[in-house]
């Protein structure tokens, strides 16, 4: 790069970067990346070096880009710094592993107290009631709408996953659909014909196939030796927003629209916990351990034809093809074996549904250069960054314009799933959710185990929010 006196011209910034994705078999690739920009503008000699942080939560290699697209990025930004007189030049430490949730959203809170939290920091959305209210990140309406011709292309329906008192705390990342997985062979084989199977993510949609049905099938399977006990119908390992879903789908409501407080339908509630006592003690197609088991067990037995129904994530599509069924036939494999749709109505009458759950980018109230990491957000929230995402990961994407770009509208899964937006719920943002959510995962926790009816869970789960929570929480 030639430099004259005391006032230099930039020619061509050329950045190789190095990244490193775990690949399939376990073993590591690296490939660089060469990116080329032509800047003409003359550029002070002597630069300032801003240093930002970026945390990200992914699973490899399926995820990677949440923090890769902003290594991707970086050469375009820093360039575009230096063409507009900006002297300040970003230096990028990406940190991004697979950490258990709570072990990396404590990461967080105590980075932050410590006074060293990343400027830029990737979570659920329902941690912003809880990191807005305790001052731990910014609102960032005014630089949304300095860039409105980024913002305006988001999808609206995503705005409210990252509103909190009225203000956007968040930019979001990805969306995605909870669907019902089923295995073909399966349904096969309890005696289901090929337009039965091809045909059950329509009839979900409609209502016209509900839980109880969905439960039904699966104790036929478990009665006829399709299956093991307890094989006809699994959730998640682990408590998550999943479980929500079907409190919703029940008419349940978590939050008061008028107070912002949260809400507790003991009526729903009971219908919520009976659901899941039916699946493990008294039709036995759920196994009591369920929450037990490790994941990677977990993924192994339901994309290998070993449960009939399962409840999982859109993500979970990309995840399988790529590390439990590629020796299979990857994709193929699984629109051979697997089909998905909404979760069923919880009764005739009531609508199928799905949650989405938007992953988003936050800043930190400490970071020393907001303005910079806000940038590096923009600079990802395109059509070409989130749909390398979305497509790679299995997630839906977050801007309208990504329906009609080429490598996202040819991508067969997500174009099959994207009408699950219509029927979706969010988890709500409220500072006490984390209260409310393990209180009531421990009662879900107690009657799969047979240690409470739920009737008792019901009983515990209000005394407990009561008692927690107080006039924070309202019991009806």
């Amino acid at each position: 790069m030639p430099i004259k006196g005391r006032w230099g011209v930039l020619g061509v910034i050329t950045l190789i970067l190095t990244m490193a994705a775990v690949a399939c078999g376990g073993g590591e690739v690296v490939r660089d990346v060469v990116r080329t920009v032509e800047v003409v503008k003359e550029v002070p000699v002597k630069v300032e070096v801003v240093t930002i942080t970026v945390r990200t939560k992914a699973n490899p290699p399926t995820e990677d880009w949440r923090g890769n697209n902003f290594q991707f990025a970086l050469a375009d930004v820093n360039a575009a710094l230096l063409a507009e007189g900006d002297n300040r030049q970003i230096k990028l430490n990406l940190i991004q592993d697979n950490k258990d949730w709570g072990e990396y959203k404590r990461e967080f809170a105590l980075a932050t107290d410590a006074g060293n939290p990343p400027d830029i920091m990737l979570s659920g959305h329902e941690d912003i009631g809880d990191w807005a209210q305790n001052g731990l990140i910014i609102p960032l309406d005014d630089m949304i709408a300095a860039e409105s011709g980024v913002y305006d292309n988001v999808i609206d329906g995503l705005w409210p996953s990252v509103t909190f008192q009225d203000k956007r705390w968040a930019i979001p990342q990805d969306a995605e659909a909870r669907p019902l997985f089923w295995s073909k062979p399966l349904l096969r084989e309890i005696g289901w014909t090929d337009a039965q199977v091809d045909g059950l993510a329509d009839k979900i949609k409609s209502g016209d196939f509900t839980l109880q049905d969905m439960l039904d099938a699966a104790k036929e399977a478990v009665d006829k030796g399709v299956v093991k006990e307890g094989f006809g119908f699994w959730h998640r390992p682990r408590n998550g927003p999943d479980f929500w879903l079907y409190y919703y789908g029940m008419g349940g409501e978590t939050i008061d629209s008028a107070t912002g407080k949260l809400v507790y339908d003991k009526a729903v509630g009971l219908k919520h916990f009976q659901f899941f006592e039916d699946a493990t003690q008294n039709l036995k197609v759920l196994v009591p351990d369920v929450f037990g088991r490790e994941w990677g067990d977990w993924h192994t037995l339901v994309s290998g034809n070993k449960v009939l129904f399962w409840a999982g994530g859109s993500w979970n599509w990309a995840d399988w093809a790529a590390n439990f069924v590629q020796d299979l036939g990857g994709e193929a494999y699984l629109f051979e074996n697997i089909g998905f749709g909404l979760i069923p109505a919880a009764e005739a009458g009531l609508q199928p549904v799905t949650l989405t759950h938007p992953l988003a980018y936050m800043i930190s109230s400490k970071s020393e250069h907001p303005d910079l990491a806000f940038r590096l957000i923009s600079a990802i929230t395109t059509d070409e960054a989130n749909t390398r995402h979305a497509v790679g990961s299995g997630h839906l994407g977050i801007l309208n314009s990504q329906a009609s770009y080429p490598a996202y509208a040819e991508a067969k899964f997500l174009a099959d799933i994207t009408y699950m937006l219509e029927f979706t719920t969010f988890i709500p943002n409220n500072p006490n959710w984390g209260v409310y959510t393990n209180t009531w995962f421990e009662g879900m926790q107690a009657v799969e185990s047979g240690d409470m009816t739920a009737v008792e869970a019901v009983d515990f789960v209000t005394d407990r929010m009561e008692a927690e929570l107080g006039d924070d929480v309202i019991i009806r």
